[in-house]
C-alpha cells in the first residue's frame, strides 16, 4: 500500500487550497502552488498583493509561467501595464536582452529572453517584480537584471509565497515551509 502524498492547505481570502506536494531533487517534498487554471486562486491573490505593489510602481514585469495570470490579474485591478520575460526566444523578437537563470530550485537551467520593444517600456521606469513563489530568488534576481540592462530601476518585489530565504527584499503574501 502506497502512502498518501502530504498536502499543505493555504487560504488566501476567502479561498482556501489543498496545495499537493511534489518531490523536487534532494529538497524533498515541496508545496506546489498553480494558479494556471484556478481563477479562484489567481483573483484572491491579485486582490491580497495590491496593497504590496510600491507606491511608486509604474511597471510591472513577471515571466511566461505560473505567475504570468496572477500579474494579470494584479494589472487589471491596479491600472498597471505589465510586461513578460520569456523562456525561449520566438522568431519575431526583435533585438532582444537575454539573462541566464543562475540557479533554479527545480535544478533547470534557463534563459529568459526579453524581446526588444517590450524591455523600451521598461527605460527610465519604476518596474515591480511580480512572481507566483520565490525560494532562493535566482529568477527573481535575472529579472532585476532585464529591468536595469533595460534601463529601468526596481522598485520592488511581489510574491504570493515566500519559500525559505532569498536575499530580495520581498513583499509577500504567506511563507511556506521550505520542504514536507
Amino acid at each position: 500500500m502506497t502512502a498518501p502524498v502530504p498536502a499543505l492547505r493555504i487560504t488566501v481570502g476567502d479561498v482556501t487550497r489543498e496545495l499537493p506536494t511534489v518531490r523536487v531533487g534532494n529538497v524533498g517534498r515541496v508545496p506546489l502552488v498553480e494558479f494556471i487554471g484556478d481563477s479562484e486562486l489567481t483573483n484572491a491573490a491579485a486582490q491580497a498583493m495590491l496593497p504590496l505593489i510600491p507606491e511608486e510602481t509604474e511597471v510591472l514585469l513577471t515571466v511566461v509561467t505560473n505567475a504570468l495570470p496572477l500579474t494579470h490579474e494584479i494589472s487589471d485591478r491596479s491600472g498597471l501595464p505589465y510586461v513578460v520575460a520569456r523562456k525561449k526566444r520566438r522568431t519575431y523578437m526583435q533585438d532582444p536582452l537575454i539573462q541566464d537563470v543562475p540557479s533554479m530550485t527545480l535544478g533547470v537551467a534557463e534563459t529568459l529572453w526579453l524581446d526588444g520593444p517590450h524591455a523600451a517600456r521598461l527605460k527610465g521606469k519604476q518596474v515591480a517584480i511580480v512572481q507566483d513563489v520565490v525560494a532562493t530568488g535566482g529568477t527573481a534576481q535575472a529579472l532585476a537584471r532585464l529591468v536595469e540592462r533595460a534601463g529601468g530601476t526596481v522598485a520592488g518585489y511581489l510574491v504570493a509565497f515566500k519559500q525559505g530565504e532569498s536575499p530580495l527584499p520581498l513583499r509577500y503574501l504567506q511563507e511556506l515551509p521550505r520542504s514536507l
